[in-house]
């Protein structure tokens, strides 16, 4: 039968997904039904596990639009496979946003109701057979319905309002009525209810899904084969650990759905008020709103319970629960006129104008004789709330090396399992055992050689690293993500609030009238300038507002208003209702600062009192900050004055190009390089005059961007971001630990690229070379220009202001490269990572390089370190694009614009301790990057721990599993108390103590292993079961040519050596289970020393752990047994030889059994410390110094050195190292860009892009 090719579903978003149809085959099942009576219900559980091959095994394959059941498979690097139903309902429409005519119909068939496909009624058939019903075929995952589309031939998914690609203008002209009931009825037939719903098990189903877990199933069939043996003890043991485990693991979880319930039910389900068609508004439940609904949004605020954009009035939204930050936002009503109006509406370009699910709305300004009014987008999971609750409830698994080579270890120690079940089934055939007995037996070798206690002993570590996080102010959401951070080679930071403070203070003004800039000033608060446009934009051009008395908003609206030292009055709600027009909020200067009357300036000594109140500005309108278009404005209106003004700021570039070219000084770009180069945060003021005939209600339907032309150059406003006291010492730490560093903001380039000079960042010897990428226009194709920076001379940053200099030229760079004749002395010196250049990339550029430069792409970000103008996308693309060259990359951010970055990095730390921290895996309760350094001590020390803990568990499987298989070779094994002991009093107390040891104190140049299935680790394991192999067998052989050795019966004294002969003598029935003898003993003894002395030598400390003699818990539990154990071996006590079915031996064979366990131990720690980690690891493991650095010669004066090189030469040349290239692929291309002349670009060549690859042209 011929295979159809899969659909792609989602394509290009984060869950694509591959889809399959299938319908049900009889014969299948009827197979099927027989396997699984025949497996004891073990296929049914197989079939669980495996979705594929439940669906494979019971459907044949057939056309996605026959198909009653579907195969999903994600795209992504995890292919992971899921199942689905298809159902299938009655509407009157094909699509929700079909235009019908329903007249009176009562209700909407099928009543939303879901069936499965070929079980719609027949009542409903002949009810709407006249209505032209249709049947809608639909399936479910992870919250999102999809439904089938015969036009495509595939399942789509409906978002909302966006699915019609509506513009501006039409959601104003069509949708602001609202929808009649019927169409709203209709329109929740697809959509469904408007419900973050998020339902919490049942502990039953938890319990039960909890339990049909592999490893857990595994631990069932050892507890029945246990307690067949008769080993009710241990079996006991196990099923004590195990309820424990799934108790803790329920209330974890129920916990944890709990918590996400409340936070999303809290204010999910409210009444609101829908406009209808007829102009009627009626009361409505939350959960009945559909897309295309039109609520009003009351006076005194809601929590939004859908995504909905404005139409009508102004709201002031605090947005903490998606972005981070508590500042309150000011939303506008969406335009409905100009050029921005005819634009398709989208949510992220307009989300100005969107009201988001989940959000507060504080309060709304409002027309007296309109009502605020938004027209519903999105509802359910399909808002940004709900997306946000989706990544939670269905997050992707955790892409980590360690967890995959964890399961291939384990196949080893299942394949090691296989051959001792062979081998056992053999020599019990061989010795005629019963065949009970070899069942049992046979099947007892696999639960030895595969522990139960493994994956709760792997997870000690995490629970324990987790723990001291929070100590230090560090909490987790995904604690697996813990064992990630200790392999970060790369972090990235954001700029404002991370690397520098928060606030910004006013450094000064510089003033500019009729294209002349006047000198700079250092406070915009005098009274000579009280009446100036550049105060009066100031004081008016911003988004705040006062909630609860006190004035809140942006920091630096904030900063900018307090320099003013004006006051701000808002309109109570009852002078709004007294006025036609809308009140607007007031801005005034206080009465001290109103300029006086006085005898040297005859102009303001008749000043009357009307004059000075002309100092009061209202605020007709804002166009709230878009970062998009890097400016926000007002339009305002002095009291007293017949036309209105418009106020300006933003982005220097941008407002100088919308101001008329006269009115912007020649030396404008000169002067902002000043600033910006010595980290100054700058911001240009812009004004106009408008039109006299304009109306206040003929303004609030003008588009920005009629207001925003043509405007008059006012000046700058240089604030100062200063940087965190902590910033320059964490970054230096990251630096000598070979941590690489970048920044990613959304600020000026140059102000970044000095930011990043002065907390070391980029050192001083070393070069900056801006990528300024253009796109294609006309026939000209994209082109990057390569711009190289200046090294700063070292800049004044205190109160003093100095002369800006003049230069001439047109362009904002340099037209010559400093020479830095310090690169020749540092050269040799310099470390691998530390080149003698940087890239500084902007948003724009980066967006650029990737759709037309993707060959450069990789080469740019391998030595960039500064990204300037970034979007909150890009930064999530970023991350991506370094992700794909082999780093581990984390990010540290703020929480406001980061979350997606937080999310997709492989650590990301959120420094916000709002409710968007649910987005990120760390939260940091300090508000510094000294989080950075303590995530990636603890990440590896718990990476380190990981490892120390699987490859003990992988050597206590081998040591018992040689002890039983030797035993099995004389039909003997080791006793019911034997097994507890070592299970209980030995391996886990060792796995939970060791597992104890804290980070060490400092970061160290070197990084973990990342994986298991490594040279190092190997050899570790390998080396440690040859030697217990070697002195179990040892031991075991020589005990059987002991001239007192015989068979062990109850009546052997081999204490008692004179009664031997007598002894021999004596016939006494043989113990069934022939546990007690000579063997037996021997081996338990020898083992259990093993199992200590391999724990100590894996439990290991520096550099990235506290030595283990600081782990007192540890060295407790290990001085403890030793000295049980010695004490046991060699001062006999009857009571515990026979709790443990020990025999008696010789004290000689006793002092012998001491010095096998001294000399294994001593091996043990001479393979693990001189081989390991001094030969092996120094000269063959570690590799290459440097991929940047040729190989030193050795020196005659250095015959370590010329030792170590030889040595390093012949063992990589034993184990097939030799030239063996780096596996990342960051340090690969580290390697042929050493090769490339032409790399870096030298300055002022562009690089120009074509279809098949990019060229540099000669210089400019």
């Amino acid at each position: 039968m011929k295979i159809r090719e899969a659909k792609i579903i989602n394509q290009g978003l984060e869950d694509e997904m591959e889809v399959w149809g299938y319908r049900p085959c009889l014969w299948k099942m009827i197979l099927l039904g027989v396997g699984v009576v025949c497996s004891g219900g073990f296929l049914l559980l197989l079939l669980y596990w495996l979705p594929e091959w439940s669906v494979k095994g019971t459907c044949t394959q057939t056309s996605l639009r026959d198909a009653h059941t579907l195969l999903l498979r994600t795209t992504d690097e995890f292919r992971q496979w899921f199942r689905a139903r298809v159902h299938v309902m009655l509407a009157p429409g094909k699509k929700p946003f079909d235009s019908l005519d329903l007249q009176s119909r009562d209700q909407l068939p099928n009543g939303g109701r879901e069936q499965s496909v070929g079980s719609v009624h027949e009542e409903d058939n002949e009810k709407f057979a006249q209505e032209q019903t249709v049947k809608i075929y639909h399936f479910t995952h992870h919250s999102t319905k999809y439904y089938w589309n015969d036009v495509i031939q595939n399942f789509e998914f409906y978002r909302g309002l966006e699915d019609v690609e509506v513009n501006c203008t039409s959601i104003h002209s069509d949708h602001s009525p609202g929808l009649s009931k019927i169409l709203q009825d209709y329109r929740r037939l697809f959509f469904g209810e408007n419900e973050i719903a998020v339902r919490v098990p049942s502990l039953f189903k938890l319990l039960i899904k909890e339990v049909l877990n592999p490893f857990y199933i595994f631990q069932i069939f050892s507890v029945i084969l246990w307690s067949v043996e008769d080993y009710y003890y241990y079996a006991t043991a196990i099923v004590f650990m195990s309820v424990i485990s799934i108790a803790t693991s329920l209330y974890t979880i129920k916990k944890q759905y709990v918590m996400l319930h409340d936070m999303v039910a809290a204010h999910s389900v409210i009444r609101v008020s829908v406009c209808r068609r007829n102009t009627d508004i009626e009361e409505a439940m939350s959960t009945d709103l559909v897309p295309g609904d039109v609520i009003v949004i009351p006076a005194n605020g809601m929590i939004m319970p859908c995504d909905a954009v404005l139409i009508h009035g102004n709201c002031i939204v605090n947005e903490s629960m998606l972005t981070g930050e508590s500042v309150p936002v000011t939303k506008t009503s969406l335009p409905s006129s100009g050029e921005e109006a005819d634009r398709s509406y989208n949510m992220e370009e307009h989300k100005r104008h969107t009201l988001f699910c989940g959000t507060h709305v504080i309060q709304t300004r409002f027309y007296s004789d309109e009502l605020v009014k938004a027209v519903v987008v999105r509802t359910g999971f399909c808002t940004e709330k709900g997306q946000l609750v989706r990544s939670i409830l269905y997050p992707k698994p955790t892409d980590f090396k360690l967890y995959r080579d964890a399961y291939l270890f384990l196949l080893c120690l299942v394949g090691v399992a296989g051959i001792g079940f062979v081998y056992s089934i053999i020599l019990s055939i061989m010795n005629k055992v019963p065949a009970k007995t070899i069942i049992t037996e046979s099947l007892d070798i696999i639960t030895i050689t595969v522990p139960p206690a493994l994956p709760a002993a792997m997870t000690a570590g995490i629970v324990y690293a987790q723990r001291r996080l929070k100590r230090v102010g560090i909490f987790c959401i995904s604690p697996q993500r813990i064992n990630m951070g200790g392999q970060l080679n790369l972090v990235c930071f954001d700029k404002t609030g991370t690397l520098t403070e928060d606030g910004l203070d006013l450094w000064g003004i510089h003033r500019a009238e009729d294209g002349i800039f006047f000198p700079p000033e250092s406070s915009a608060a005098k009274e000579s300038l009280v009446t100036s446009a550049f105060v009066a934009c100031m004081a008016s051009c911003h988004s705040l507002t006062r909630i609860d008395g006190n004035l809140s908003g942006d920091p630096l609206d904030l900063k900018m208003f307090s320099a003013t030292g004006w006051i701000l009055e808002e309109p109570t709600e009852e002078e709004t209702a007294l006025h036609n027009p809308i009140m607007p909020t007031v801005v005034r200067p206080p009465k001290q600062n109103i300029p006086e009357a006085n005898q040297n300036n005859p102009a303001t000594k008749n000043m009357e009192l009307s004059e000075l109140s002309s100092c009061e500005i209202g605020i007709v309108r804002q166009f709230p900050f878009s970062s998009a278009l890097q400016r926000m404005s007002v339009v305002v209106r002095r009291l007293g004055k017949k036309h209105m003004d418009s106020y300006l700021k933003g982005a220097p570039e941008v407002v100088a190009s919308l101001c008329k070219q006269h009115t912007v000084p020649q030396s404008f770009t000169d002067t902002l390089e000043t600033y910006t180069r010595q980290g100054f945060r700058v911001i240009a003021l812009a004004h106009r005059q408008l039109e006299s005939k304009l109306s206040w209600h003929k303004v609030q339907s003008l588009s920005r961007d009629l207001i925003e032309t043509n405007m008059e150059f006012l000046g700058l406003i240089i604030m100062q971001n200063k940087i965190k006291p902590e910033t320059a010492g964490v970054l230096c730490e990251l630096r000598q630990a070979n941590i690489r560093t970048l920044m990613v903001t959304g600020d000026n380039m140059l102000t970044a690229i000095s930011v990043a000079r002065d907390c070391g960042m980029v050192r001083a010897h070393q070069k900056v070379i801006i990528a300024d990428a253009v796109p294609p226009k006309d026939i000209h194709p994209a082109t990057i220009t390569w711009h190289y920076t200046e090294n700063p001379a070292p800049a004044v940053k205190d109160r003093q202001f100095s002369v800006v200099v003049e230069t001439t030229g047109s362009s904002s760079f340099p037209q010559t490269v400093e020479i830095n004749l310090e690169e020749e002395i540092y050269g040799k010196h310099q470390s691998q990572q530390e080149e003698s250049y940087h890239f500084a990339v902007s948003g724009k550029a980066f967006a650029v390089i990737m759709e037309h430069f993707p060959q450069l792409l990789h080469k740019l970000v391998l030595r960039a370190t500064v990204f300037a103008r970034m979007a909150p996308d890009q930064k999530t693309q970023l991350v991506e694009v370094l992700q794909s060259i082999d780093y581990f990359v984390g990010m540290c951010g703020d929480g406001a614009n980061d979350c997606g970055a937080l999310k997709k990095a492989h650590s990301g730390i959120s420094l916000s301790e709002l409710e968007a921290s649910v987005a990120s895996p760390f939260t940091s309760s300090t508000s510094n990057i000294s989080c950075v350094p303590n995530l990636i001590r603890e990440g590896r020390a718990a990476l380190i721990t990981s490892f120390c803990v699987f490859k003990f568990m992988a050597l206590y499987s081998i040591i018992q599993y040689l002890s039983v298989t030797l035993l099995y070779s004389i039909l003997s094994n080791l006793g019911d108390f034997q097994f507890l002991f070592i299970d209980v009093a030995i391996i886990l107390i060792i796995v939970f103590t060791m597992s104890l040891n804290p980070a060490w104190k400092e970061l160290v140049p070197c990084r973990p292993p990342s994986s298991l299935i490594s040279g190092p680790l190997l050899c570790s394991v390998m080396t440690q079961i040859l030697n217990c192999v070697v002195f179990q067998v040892l031991a075991f052989l020589l005990v059987r040519q002991q001239s007192w050795y015989e068979t062990w019966t109850p009546q052997s004294d081999a204490c008692n050596v004179s009664n031997f002969s007598y002894i021999l003598n004596v016939t006494t029935p043989q113990d069934p289970k022939n546990i007690k003898n000579f063997e037996n003993t021997t081996l338990f003894y020898v083992s259990s020393f093993q199992y200590l002395a391999v724990a100590v030598v894996f439990s290991k400390g520096k550099p990235f752990r506290q030595p283990s003699y600081k782990n007192w818990p540890f060295m407790l539990a290990c001085i403890s047994l030793y000295t049980f154990l010695l004490l046991i071996l060699l001062y006999p006590v009857p009571a515990i030889d026979r709790f443990l079915e020990i025999v008696c031996v010789p004290s000689d064979w006793r002092i012998t059994v001491v010095i096998i366990i001294i000399v294994n131990a001593a091996v043990s720690f001479l393979l693990e410390i001189l081989i390991l980690d001094i030969i092996l690891w120094r000269l063959v493991f570690r590799g290459k110094k440097g991929v940047n650095r040729p190989p030193e010669p050795p020196s005659a004066d250095a015959p370590q050195v010329a030792n170590d090189h030889w040595g390093s030469f012949f063992l990589s040349w034993l184990f097939c190292r030799r030239n063996k290239p780096p596996r990342a692929r960051y340090l690969q291309l580290a390697l042929e860009l050493q090769d490339e002349p032409d790399w870096p670009p030298r300055s002022f060549t562009v690089t120009y892009g074509s279809d098949s690859q990019a060229h540099i042209s000669a210089t400019l």
